[in-house]
Parts: structure tokens; sequence; C-alpha cells
């Protein structure tokens, strides 16, 4: 028998806590289990001082009770509301209000009556402000935030809810006391007003076209089992009718030691881990789990078609069952959609379907769920094309499959491609922390997961032929997406809710006991980028090489001061230029051999600089090097191919005046740049019809005569440096002067655009003074203390006291650039009925700075805490001086910012708000449905003006 590469070993600590590693494991994880069943993932990774955790619970929207679906997701959002001892000033008069709440949301559940439901929640709604008056709006985020936290989430899928936090090394402790408190009760506070702002969530789904088709999708896939059954958001009628008592049950059975498990990878001490984690948690007892009956779905034997409607461009989407993640039906069906598509490179709809244009787009994908999971492919047909005509080019594809029609080198290099995203995937914190979690959520060991790479490797052609044809047969669901009015779409009437008391100057116990303990500041570390940066030149370029610590993958850039303003026909020019081969390679052949040695490239154009970007292995960056210089010197170009291109690009351009998401988008532009703005100096439609590919073309093989300098980011500079100059020509050309275009003053204006949906989304944009970096430390603050995150001014008082909506925020934005003006924008997205309300509101916020002591305090520390243990690594670290570059500044500015908050006081953010945003008068974006536009609200705002999809996108 042979050594398997990676097994199982057993160890005991200096403490005597056993714990388990895997041979070859190169980030040496270790796995411990508590007595309680708590299971621990620890590795050390020194980047910064700080520590990426997750709390992934085994249970999500599956385990919901099917009359109270969207209960898992709902008691994620209740998690942050704190316990009897976070988020309380008189537990004991609070408890006996939430009890009788509870009760009255049991006889709301229970009658039928729609009068008397709406008497109950008059009741329900008064108690919940006499309630309130002992709340204190979240004090858990205030807790979390005051150690210097960031990236403060969760989310709730399938099988799992994830907690998430990254914290600074030294506030471990208080951290474990914070979660341990969380993890050990769960009291339902200013609980209606956060069920109204989850009703606003489910109404940004249902304005969510993405989420329309996979809600037709899964139910297809999944007759009878709950990944098809049974939503995250939940049914609307079970959100409207919720039980407090179902969500305590829920609580009381899954969020039990045994059930949930501890991620933490970062800046840590192994042992003195163990102990913290054991001293909090191990005291929390185990509990056996509800047993579960396992669904078994029959086997699909037929073809299903549904269809659903939105005002989007048309697409269709197939899809075939497959078994539950790890097994190895679902490992050959993840193999089969990368030899379709991998990562846009040389899979077969990528060469087939979409280098030749043949439709506007087309990709697969597999998801391999705890139980079950599916193979899915994705095409938007062009204008001329029908739904059945593209569904026959996607089974074309899956024929060639199923023949063994694709070349022998693919696997091998699929499986390369696997494990060089895996290496790029588990260098960071973050990244092992990610796939940690994900294996324990699917109960596969980390054993079994380090094992897969050799399981994808054993793969043979012929066994990706025999799974092709054995699962690919008429037993799949096909949804066809018509352009459309959606008539599902649910418009609930505002119930009416009083705004709640939120307490923002009032603090509990144990958030006093937290900001009292005082932890030993971990010391800023300012980056000597003179130091970090090594330069040199190669025939007059400038080399610039940052030293990859970490693996053998490496990256080369070459960065031109020329951007679309010097010439705004660049963008398109290295568009076309994916599409067109050389003499020597076909366009497709070029993608091949850029996939067979394992090197992307990747074109960036911006204003004023345009990026190509090679990464893969170190050892294969010649190659990569050699290949695009030959690509863009020998570029041959081809007039049908461009023909063909435009026809694409212009039918995109059709396609994305249908997307809300871009229409906002280009509404919020045009709010704030006006008529002349860059992004409406778009290439004609004329223009673009009646050019010769060669002007286009040409521009690619002259590129490499402008001037340029190159970062190297890998191990061997010394190599590079010799073989750089071969690939290095004279400069011939001088770089063109910039187009200056205008910075609109925003002048009070309400720009319109009609769109069917569910919500109204609105946007207000005001121009502010020209940046000045010596601002950047109030700014920092006030986005922290006003504007964003869960605990800030906004937020507290549109969703937490009145329910006005999901997703609301205040942001300045300084400009990256000198001499050009900073930002400030406002968003809230919510119902139609509520536009009056959420309108006044911010008004009356942003008409003077709250003044909330502690608050700003905790905001100043917070921002300092995060700028100490915060540490430049990698390529951020040149990639940072070019932006410093811009502002005029040649130092790690962190210094000067750190500087300014600790100095900072009230008053002078007071004095800020006075001069640089309370004068600034806004320009306006609302999107949403006409008839529900509540003119009284618009007319507040300043002068209205409809403009149409032509205006705000130019074409």
């Amino acid at each position: 028998m042979t050594d398997k590469k990676y097994s199982e070993i057993h160890h005991t600590d200096k403490n005597n806590y056993d714990y388990i590693t895997i041979t070859n494991d190169e980030n040496k994880v270790r796995i411990y289990t508590l007595k309680n069943g708590l299971k621990l993932f620890l590795a050390q990774n020194f980047d910064a001082p700080r520590i990426q955790t997750f709390i992934p619970v085994r249970t999500g929207s599956n385990n919901d009770p099917s009359d109270n679906t969207g209960l898992a997701h709902y008691l994620e959002h209740m998690m942050f509301k704190g316990t009897s001892k976070i988020g309380t000033q008189n537990w004991e008069k609070e408890k006996v209000l939430l009890e009788q709440i509870s009760d009255l949301y049991e006889k709301h559940k229970a009658e039928q009556n729609p009068e008397i439901k709406k008497e109950i929640y008059k009741k329900i709604d008064e108690i919940s402000q006499e309630a309130s008056q002992y709340a204190i709006a979240n004090e858990y985020d205030k807790a979390i935030s005051s150690l210097g936290a960031t990236g403060t989430n969760a989310h709730t899928w399938f099988d799992e809810t994830v907690y998430k936090n990254n914290i600074p090394n030294n506030e471990l402790e208080k951290w474990l006391k914070i979660e341990k408190e969380r993890f050990s009760e769960m009291v339902l506070r200013l609980f209606h007003t956060e069920l109204e702002s989850v009703y606003e969530e489910f109404n940004r789904a249902q304005d969510n076209d993405s989420r329309l088709v996979n809600y037709e999708l899964m139910d297809a896939l999944f007759p009878t089992h709950p990944n098809g059954q049974q939503t995250t958001l939940g049914n609307p009628e079970h959100l409207k009718n919720p039980s407090m008592k179902a969500i305590h049950k829920y609580f009381d059975e899954y969020y039990v030691p045994n059930n949930y498990a501890m991620v933490l990878v970062g800046d840590l001490d192994f042992e003195e881990t163990v102990v913290l984690i054991d001293k909090y948690f191990g005291t929390i007892p185990y509990k056996e789990l509800p047993k579960k009956d396992v669904i078994i779905e029959k086997p699909q034997v037929e073809i299903v078609e549904r269809t659903v409607k939105s005002p989007t461009t048309p697409r269709i989407q197939l899809a075939w069952r497959t078994d539950s993640y790890g097994t190895k039906e679902a490992m050959l069906a993840d193999v089969t959609a990368n030899i379709l598509s991998n990562r846009g490179e040389a899979g077969l709809l990528d060469l087939n379907i979409n280098q030749t244009q043949k439709m506007l787009w087309a990709q697969a994908y597999s998801l391999g769920l705890k139980q079950y999971g599916y193979f899915s492919v994705v095409a938007v047909p062009k204008e001329n094309q029908t739904l059945q005509e593209a569904k026959e080019m996607i089974l074309e594809q899956l024929e060639l499959v199923k023949k063994g029609d694709f070349p022998d080198w693919m696997l091998p290099a699929i499986i390369n491609d696997f494990k060089l995203q895996r290496l790029k995937g588990l260098e960071t914190a973050e990244g092992l922390a990610t796939n940690l979690y994900d294996t324990y959520i699917k109960g596969k060991t980390w054993e079994e997961e380090l094992s897969e790479m050799d399981e994808y490797a054993s793969f043979t052609k012929q066994d990706v032929i025999d799974f092709a044809n054995d699962f690919f047969k008429d037993n799949y669901v096909i949804i066809n997406k018509e352009k459309g009015v959606n008539d599902k779409l649910l418009r609930v009437e505002n119930p009416g809710i009083t705004p709640v008391k939120i307490n923002r100057e009032a603090q509990s116990v144990f958030l006093q006991e937290i900001l009292n303990d005082k932890t030993e500041d971990i010391q800023p570390e300012f980056i000597d980028y003179k130091k970090e940066i090594k330069t040199d030149l190669a025939k007059s370029k400038k080399l610039n090489f940052v030293k990859n610590k970490y693996n053998e993958l490496a990256q080369v850039h070459f960065i031109f001061p020329l951007g679309s303003d010097h010439d705004r026909d660049l963008g398109i020019s290295t568009q076309i230029l994916q599409y067109l081969g050389t003499d020597q390679f076909s366009p497709e052949d070029l993608k091949k051999e850029f996939f067979k040695i394992g090197v992307t490239n990747d074109f960036k154009t911006t204003p004023d600089q345009l990026t190509i970007s090679l990464s893969g292995l170190e050892s294969n960056l010649e190659k990569g090097i050699s290949l695009l210089q030959h690509w863009m010197s020998d570029v041959k170009p081809d007039q049908e191919i461009y023909n063909h291109f435009v026809e694409t690009l212009l039918e995109n351009r059709e396609a994305v005046k249908k997307d809300k998401n871009r229409i906002m988008t280009a509404l919020t532009t045009y709010t704030k740049l006006g008529k002349k703005s860059r992004f409406l100096d778009i290439i004609s439609k004329e223009r673009l019809e009646n050019t010769r590919v060669e002007e286009f073309t040409n521009r690619m093989k002259k590129l490499f005569g402008f001037p340029y300098q190159i970062f190297f980011y890998g191990k061997d500079f010394e190599g590079f440096k010799n073989y750089i100059p071969n690939y290095i020509t004279d400069e011939a050309f001088q770089i063109p002067e910039p187009k200056k275009y205008p910075e609109q003053e925003t002048t009070g204006t309400v720009y319109f655009t009609d769109y069917d949906m569910v919500q109204m989304e609105m946007s207000k944009i005001g121009k502010g003074q020209n940046v000045n970096p010596e601002n950047f430390g109030k700014i920092n603050v006030f986005n922290e203390y006003f504007g964003r995150g869960l605990s800030s001014i906004v937020f507290q008082e549109i969703r937490e006291s009145k329910s006005l909506a999901y997703s609301a925020y205040v942001s300045y934005a300084p400009n990256s650039e000198l001499n050009h003006p900073d930002y400030i924008t406002t968003y809230i997205g919510t119902q139609p009925d509520k536009l009056q309300i959420a309108v006044d509101t911010m008004t009356e916020l942003m008409n003077e700075l709250p003044e909330v002591p502690a608050q700003f305090e905790n905001a100043k520390n917070a921002a300092l805490k995060q700028i100490a243990s915060t540490r430049i690594t990698r390529t951020n670290i040149f990639f940072n001086t070019l932006r410093l570059k811009k502002l005029g500044i040649d130092y790690d500015f962190r210094k000067d910012i750190y500087r300014q908050i600790e100095n900072l006081k009230f008053n002078d953010l007071k004095e800020f708000y006075q001069t640089s945003i309370k004068p600034i008068r806004f320009n306006t974006a609302i999107i949403g449905k006409k008839e529900n536009l509540n003119m009284n609200a618009v007319d507040e705002m300043g002068s209205f003006e409809e403009v149409s999809l032509e205006e705000i996108f130019g074409y």
C-alpha cells in the first residue's frame, strides 16, 4: 500500500489540547475539537497583526420550518441586536415588554381576519415604542468596531449562516468575550423595524433579475427538496407573519457549539488562542441536534421548461441536477463546466461561441451543495436569434464533449489552472479562512479538501466522455427569460411603523466594560516605499520590482501614461484585439496557447492610464511576454471579425439599457457630471460601422513604441532583468495631450428615469471643494461616524429607527487627483410610499451634524486601530505609489492621516462639516416606476427633469 500524500496526524499541544494537522499541508492548519464539540480551525498568516475570523453555523434556509421560511436569514439579522447584556439599558423592564410583543405576534400569525390583524399590528407597534426606550441600537457593532474590526457582516444560504469579522490580533480576547455573549442567547429587540428592513431586502431581490431566474430554476430542479422549495429570503406571507417563539426555538436547536466552528487565520499564537477560545466558548453546553428527515429527490427523467419575464434582455438557462459536493459526479461536472468555460479563456463555449461572437455571451458553471448540486449553462442570444436557437447551440457544444471532441492537452491544463487558482486563493488570510469554513459547512474534512486536487488529476479524458454521455440526457431544466412585464411582482403597502427610539447616547454596562478594558496598542508600521521597491533601467524603461515572499506566482505589468482621455479609441482597440489572431496563430489558438502555459492576460484602460498585465507561474512568464508581444505587433486585421464585433457591441449597448443596475449607474453619472462627461463621449454607431479595422489594430501594433514603465512582482529580479531587454523596442511616439472634461456644478436638479420595479432608488450627489489630503483624517472619521457602517448615524436613523430601507448611506469620497473636486453621495432604496419620509429624514440628518460624543470617540478609535493594524503588502506596495503620485505625495501618507485622526476633536469635524459639506447643493438621481413617484417629495429636492435612456447612456 502506498502512503497517501495527505493524511491526518494527531498531536497534543503544551496545554494538553489534542489537535490534528495534515501531512504536506503548506498552510499548517491545526484542527482542535473542544469537549463540547466546538471545532476550531486555526492557521497563521503574518501579513498584518490581524486575524480573519469566521463563525460558520451548519444551518441555513434549508432548516427553516416550512411555515416560517426566511427564518434563518431573519435570525441572522437579529444576531446583531444584542443580548440581555448587550444593547439594553434595563433588561428587567425591557424583557416584560418583549414577551408581550412575542405573544401578540403569535396572535397576529393565527388571526385570519385582515382588519383584526391590523389592530394587533397597531398594538405591536405601540408596545415596541415602549420597549424601545430601554433598547440601545447597534450596540454589538459599537462594541466590535471599538476593537478596530473591519468587514463586520454575516450571510445566510442553503446550509450555512456565517458571521464575519477581521480583528486586530491584540483584541482577540475582547472579540471572544463579545461573541461568546452573542452566541449564548438571543434577544429579539427592535424586532418589527428590522422585519420591515428584511422586507425591503425582499423588495430589492424582486428587482434583481438573476434571483428571479434562479428561484424558478431551483424550484424546477428540486421539486421536493428545500434547495428549491425554500428561498433564503423566505415566502413574503411568512415574512409578514413571523413568530418570535419559532425564532427562539430555532436558535436553541441549531446555535449549539457542536453545530458551529471557529475559523481564525492570521497573526496568532496557536496555544494561547485555544486556551482563550476554551475559556469563553468551552462553557457553552453540547446539545443534541434535532433529527432531520433526509429528502431524496426522484431522478429527473424529462425536460422541465419554465418561462419568466422581466424588462431585461432575453436569455436562457439550462441545468442538470448533480450529486452532492465532493462526490465523483459533482467533480466531473465541475471539470466538464471548465472544458466549456475556463475563466473566459479556452473552453468550448469561450472559443466556439464567445470568441466567434455567435451569441452575445455564454458560460457554463457547476455548483456543489451539501446535498445535491447542479451543472448549468447560461446563454444570451443576439437580437435576431431565438431562445430555441441559443439552446441548440449550447447542446451542440455538449455533444462535442460527449464525442471527446476537445484537445488532449485541455484536461491537464484545467487541472493546472485549478491548482493555480487554489494557490492564489490560499495565500491570503481571508482566502484560507473562507476555504476552511466552506469545508466545515459541507461536512468534509480538511484532509479530503486537500486531496481533492489529486482526485481531479486522476480523471482521464475517457472518464469525462463517459460521464458526459451518461449525465447529459433529456433530463434537464430550461428557464426561458423573456423580455416583458414581470406579473409576479408583489407591491406591499407600508405597514405604518412609528419610528422607535434608538438612544444613541446610552451605553450598557457590558459595552462600558469593553471600552474600559484597555489592551496594549498595536503600533502602526508605515512603509518605506523606496526601500520596498527596487528600481532599475532596461533600455531606458524604468523597472520596478517587489519580491513575492509567498509562492511561485508572478505578475508583470506594462503601465502606459496613456488613457482614454488621450485617445478615445484606445479601450475599444484593446477589446477588438481579443478577437483577432496573427499569421502564426488563429484567435482561438492564441487563447489556447496562453491557457496551456497557465498565463492570463488583462488589458485595463482608465482615463489616464493603460495597464497590460500578465500573471501566472514565474517559470512561464517570459513565454507569456513573448506571446503577448507577438500578438500585439503581428495582429492580423480581419474586417469580417471586426464587423461581427461591432454588431455584438451595439447589441450589448442595447442590453445594458435594459439592466436596472446599469441604468442607475448611468443616471447617477449623468446627475453628477452632466451632458459633457467622458462617460457620454463614446464612439458613435455610424463611426463604428464605417471604420476599417486597421484603424484600431494599428494602435495595438504601435503601442509598445509609446513611453511606459514596467512593474515585476515575483522572486527572481536578476533573471527578469536579463531577459526583459529582449522585449523592449525603442520609443517612437509621444503621449498626446488629454481631452479635458468639465466638472459641472450640482445645482439642485432632480433627474428621473422610468423603470418597472418594486422599489424607488434615490442617490443625491454634491460637488465639493477640490481635494485636500490634509482633510483625509476628517473624511475617514466622518464616514465612519455619520455615513457608513452599522453604527453610523444615518444607518441608525434610516434603518433602525424608521425602517425606511435595507440599504442607506452617506459617503464623502475625496478625489484621487489634485485640482479635482471631492463628491458627497447619499443613497437610499425604499418602497415608493416611504419616499417622502425618507427624503425628509435624509434632509434633516444632513442639515446639522448630530453630536454624539461617545460615538465620535468610537469612530475615531476604530479608524486609528484599523490604520495601526493594517500592513501594505504584495502588489499594493507598488500600486499605492502610483495612486499617491496623483496627489503629489511620495511617501506612506497613512502616517499623516493617523496624526490627523489622533489630534481630531469633534469641533474640528463639525467645522469641516459646516464649511465643506453643509453649503453643498445636490443633484438627485431617482429610478423607479413613474406612476409610483411621489411628486411632493421630488419638489422638495429641486427642479424635476425626466431623462431618457438615450440621454443618460449617450446612444
